[in-house]
């Protein structure tokens, strides 16, 4: 598949997907979180896609590509400790945390083979 823009990404599309499902499930948490736990966690879930859209636009420059995508990998790090901290207060269901968790194992394993092989992604130069 021809890749024209980040949203054809497929670690872009499932960091994507997972933001919104923490979206989705921090409307439970409780309203004293609002401004903590649960703010932090959808901006780091957010941020995730967001660094690889950005990775994406810089990825004539080699240093920046790989710079934006070690700070999506960073962020996705970020959410799996709020996601532990949301586990461990009863805000988040186990079973539910872990398969979040797991997801963002695998997005870090993209991001990272990315970083690895940024060759493959830079454009020509002029």
């Amino acid at each position: 598949m021809k890749i024209s823009n980040h949203t054809d990404l497929d670690v872009y599309k499932r960091s994507f997907d997972t933001g919104m499902r923490i979206f989705e499930c921090t409307k439970a948490f409780p309203k004293d979180e609002l401004y903590s736990l649960t703010d932090q966690i959808r901006r780091s879930s957010r941020s995730v896609s967001a660094n690889v859209a950005e990775a994406w636009r810089k990825r004539r420059y080699e240093k920046s590509f790989i710079s934006k995508l070690s700070d999506a990998d960073a962020e996705a790090a970020e959410t799996q400790v709020w996601i532990q901290y949301a586990v461990k207060c009863g805000y988040l269901d186990p079973d539910l945390g872990r398969e979040l968790y797991v997801e963002y194992d695998g997005i870090m394993r993209t991001l990272i083979g990315m970083i690895n092989h940024a060759n493959k992604w830079i454009l020509p130069g002029k």
